[in-house]
């Protein structure tokens, strides 16, 4: 072992090994490869200290002090600082044809290149990358920290890996729309759609966020004190303010171009993109460029039913790597009382789809064609009404008049099961589909049959036209008028006239 890699420690235990066990320094020097004289010295050290800290080695009187002139590091660090960044051994030329022109020692291959690499993080990345770059890797992030649950929820979307079969038969990549409690990373709400973000599917989410799960294990719900959200046009439109404002819930947008405030929101969005989509047909990986590996086979409304049980199954019953507990577990602890709203029509009428406007009629209200009931509409038959309705969910409706929450009708075919928008449209087009294939198929067995001769008149008998006739064949003659053919005829007009005359 070399002396320089000997350290305090080291030292002190050799030293004892010759004051304690009285082995000579000779033989210590033998054994250790250190030289007596070191050795000796050490131990002089070591008796006017008497601490292990007076062996260790003493630091270089010139530590952090180059020998090259600071006008020429600092020509080193500018050049090193352009964009696009030179190589070493171009900065290394440069610097020696100035030191050779000013008349002082160039400094050496490896001093550039130790300048070089001394050069600040921040400021090599600022220098070659952008403010942009050094803005997400180098620059503190004040991270909102939620102390209980509901202080605060985060919304956002992102476009999922994955291919879904849409209601044409084509294949379509879906959004998805979550709602995330920031204390308990818990999902509270969440839904699926095709087509960009809107407004509408902002509010659909955190429709089903606040309101009451019929499954108990998902026991997110409630008014949160706070949304939290980027600056899109869903989340800034006038729609979400109205109802953050009627709701009392303050509205905050993160900084524009700044997304590290929402990086719980997005580990949840990996959490989905690693665990789950990989498992389903028509995952699309990265490096595919937008091609799935398998055929797509879900339908928007299978997928949405798959997210919906990963979510309350597993990840909000697994323990979170930042928390150390499960979410449902983290909200739950607590033991405080979600804040709800105090009419729940209220909300509806907030947050879900609005209809136009219906007339209620003697058998209900017919909407998508498909006919609600409720007792309470018969005090207002041939009244127009206001239908609105969850796109998830269209097994009943909500009916307000004049804006004022009146009942919930259902739809007696649909009511023992959850039916969605979507999948009723379906079922009305499957339906037309088989009606025309039926009538196509009743017609084409109509056109076979004979015809219908029962009351057809009785036509005599034609003799049959003899096959040779005794007149004279004339000469075929062809469509062109040539000279010859209209001398013929003006002859024949003179001779009628003649014998016209001769007659009279």
């Amino acid at each position: 072992m070399l002396r320089a890699q000997f350290s305090a420690e080291d030292r002190a235990v050799l030293l004892r090994r010759h004051l304690d066990e009285g082995i000579p320094l000779t033989r210590l020097a033998e054994e250790s490869g250190v030289p007596i004289r070191t050795l000796r010295r050490w131990m002089s050290r070591y008796r006017n200290g008497g601490t292990v800290t007076s062996l260790e080695r003493s630091p270089r009187s010139d530590l952090g002090r180059s020998g090259v002139p600071q006008d020429l590091v600092e020509a080193v660090e500018g050049l090193a600082l352009r964009r696009p960044a030179p190589s070493v051994a171009f900065i290394h030329r440069r610097i020696a044809d100035i030191a050779s022109a000013r008349g002082i020692s160039a400094p050496s291959y490896s001093t550039v290149r130790a300048l070089v690499a001394g050069i600040d993080p921040g400021l090599r990345t600022l220098a070659h990358e952008g403010a942009t770059a050094y803005r997400n890797t180098f620059e503190l992030v004040y991270r909102r920290a939620a102390s209980r649950p509901k202080e605060q929820w985060q919304a956002d979307h992102t476009l999922l890996d994955i291919g879904v079969i849409d209601r044409k038969g084509q294949t379509a990549r879906p959004w998805l729309t979550v709602v995330l409690d920031d204390y308990s990373r818990a999902a509270a709400g969440h839904t699926v759609f095709l087509g960009a973000p809107s407004a509408e599917q902002t509010a659909l989410a955190l429709h089903q966020a606040v309101r009451g799960k019929e499954n108990r294990s998902w026991p997110v719900m409630g008014l949160p004190e706070m949304l939290y959200s980027d600056h899109g046009a869903d989340f800034t439109s006038n729609r979400l303010e109205r109802v953050c404002l009627d709701t009392h819930i303050r509205l905050i947008h993160s900084q524009p171009g700044v997304p590290q405030g929402r990086g719980k929101i997005e580990r949840f969005y990996r959490t989905i993109t690693t665990e789950l989509l990989p498992h389903l047909p028509g995952y699309i990986p990265h490096s595919t460029r937008g091609r799935p590996i398998s055929a797509p086979q879900l339908t928007l409304a299978q997928l949405g039913g798959i997210l919906e049980t990963f979510i309350v199954s597993e990840y909000n019953h697994r323990r979170h790597s930042s928390t150390g507990e499960s979410p449902v577990q983290r909200w739950g602890a607590s033991g405080f009382i979600p804040r709800m709203p105090a009419h729940p029509e209220d909300l509806d009428l907030l947050l879900l789809t609005a209809a136009a406007g219906r007339k209620v009629q003697r058998d209900g209200i017919q909407f998508a064609s498909t006919r609600y009931v409720s007792p309470v509409l018969a005090a207002y038959v041939g009244e127009q009404v206001t239908v609105r309705y969850d796109p998830r969910d269209v097994g009943e409706i909500r009916v307000y008049f004049n804006d004022v929450f009146l009942c919930r009708a259902i739809a007696p075919e649909l009511a023992a099961e959850a039916i969605t928008f979507e999948q009723l449209r379906g079922a009305r087009a499957q339906r037309r589909r088989e009606l025309k294939q039926q009538l196509r198929d009743r017609l084409s067995l109509a056109d076979a049959l004979p015809s219908d001769t029962r009351y057809a008149p009785t036509v005599p008998e034609v003799p049959p036209t003899p096959l040779e006739s005794t007149a004279p064949e004339l000469p075929r003659r062809h469509g062109l008028r040539v000279y010859e053919n209209r001398l013929t005829s003006a002859s024949r007009v003179f001779s009628t006239e003649r014998m016209t005359a001769a007659a009279s």
